[in-house]
């Protein structure tokens, strides 16, 4: 299950977090030793979808943020939806982006998570942008589930525009009255929107450690700049 990866107290990241903190955004791409990779494993149908996704971002660099997101959030949303338990064989399973696109397909945090890496590699600053847990009303199945959007803040105390693999719109936070957020992250921290500052807004309860999926995520994106690249199930 999406919330099963919240462990408390907080874990140490397993070394990668080194990815995020000294690496610049070019390391977030695709080099050519990953595209070989990808390539050989999954096909040249994979590696064209990531040289697509490196044009995408490095075009975007000089953008405006408004259309680096509304790219950004169609770029993915064009990928299927894939459940886990099919393209991994497991409950649970946190894609980087390298796998999504090589694999053609995930689910909603894998979307979730390759926005953000994405927008932050096309230059929009870390503080603007939340993974974000919700309860969403999902018409497939008339009823409330755990889903995962991404959040963008074009200011520090305003409203946030909700990115999600569900629709291409990106709307104010406020006009997604089928969402109800629970907890959100960043590289920076943990936010939890069930405890509320004196402004109303999510407090800050934590580290992104405590994530377990976070630190095996940033793991595998470390191995990628080495040539290793996951594949989902046999």
């Amino acid at each position: 299950m999406l919330l099963d990866t919240l462990r408390w107290p907080g874990v140490l990241a397993l070394g990668a977090g080194v990815l995020m903190a000294s690496g610049s955004w070019e390391s977030l791409l695709p080099d050519a030793r990953t595209l070989e990779v990808a390539r050989t494993r999954f096909g040249p149908e994979a590696a064209s979808r990531l040289l697509a996704w490196e044009r995408e971002v490095r075009s975007l660099r000089q953008a405006p943020e408004e259309e680096k997101l509304g790219r950004i959030n169609r770029f993915f949303n064009a990928l299927p939806n894939v459940d886990d338990a099919v393209q991994w064989g497991r409950r649970d399973h946190w894609a980087t982006p390298v796998e999504l696109l090589a694999l053609n397909g995930g689910d909603c945090e894998d979307f979730a998570l390759a926005k953000y890496f994405s927008l932050k590699a096309a230059g929009v600053p870390v503080e603007k942008l939340r993974v974000t847990y919700v309860r969403a009303w999902l018409r497939r199945s008339a009823r409330m589930e755990a889903h995962m959007v991404l959040a963008y803040y074009p200011e520090a105390d305003g409203d946030p525009l909700i990115l999600d693999n569900l629709m291409d719109d990106i709307l104010p936070a406020p006009r997604r009255t089928d969402l109800t957020p629970t907890m959100s992250f960043n590289a920076e921290g943990l936010w939890s929107a069930r405890q509320r500052t004196q402004t109303g807004r999510s407090a800050r309860v934590g580290e992104v450690s405590g994530i377990h999926h976070w630190n095996d995520l940033l793991a595998r994106m470390g191995q990628e700049r080495d040539g290793a690249v996951s594949g989902g199930r046999p």
